[in-house]
């Protein structure tokens, strides 16, 4: 049953043309706005940085990228399998408004993304 369980784990999150298109997973997020800014919180523990990519299309910050089992892992047994891998995408509404820059930062697993509110939007 082990054995079973570790190829349908290989099959699932195996790298393909198709899987690399649509994600398998969203990320939590929070988001908080101030006077001057939104901060976006987006929980992406185990994903590098430069796997992360964010855009804003029209009112919803997008982002999205991929978390891969280390190489060290991937011939590894797997007694347990609790955290998503493979591509996610996460589309966050945001306030109305405009931005006038983006900042990420990640720290400890965290992805924080604080947008500039533009001075001039009358919402």
């Amino acid at each position: 049953m082990l054995a079973r369980a570790e190829r349908l784990h290989h099959e699932f999150f195996r790298l393909g043309a198709q899987s690399a298109q649509r994600p398998a997973w969203e990320p939590p997020v929070d988001v908080f706005e101030t006077d001057g800014e939104v901060i976006v919180l987006v929980a992406l523990p185990g994903v590098e940085p430069d796997k992360i990519q964010m855009t804003i299309d029209g009112n919803h910050l997008v982002v999205a990228g991929t978390r891969v089992i280390p190489a060290v892992l991937r011939q590894a047994l797997i007694h347990r399998l609790e955290l998503p891998q493979g591509r996610f995408e996460r589309r966050i509404p945001l306030p109305s408004g405009r931005y006038s820059s983006m900042r990420p930062a990640k720290e400890n697993g965290v992805l924080m993304v604080l947008l500039n509110k533009q001075s001039d939007y009358r919402g």
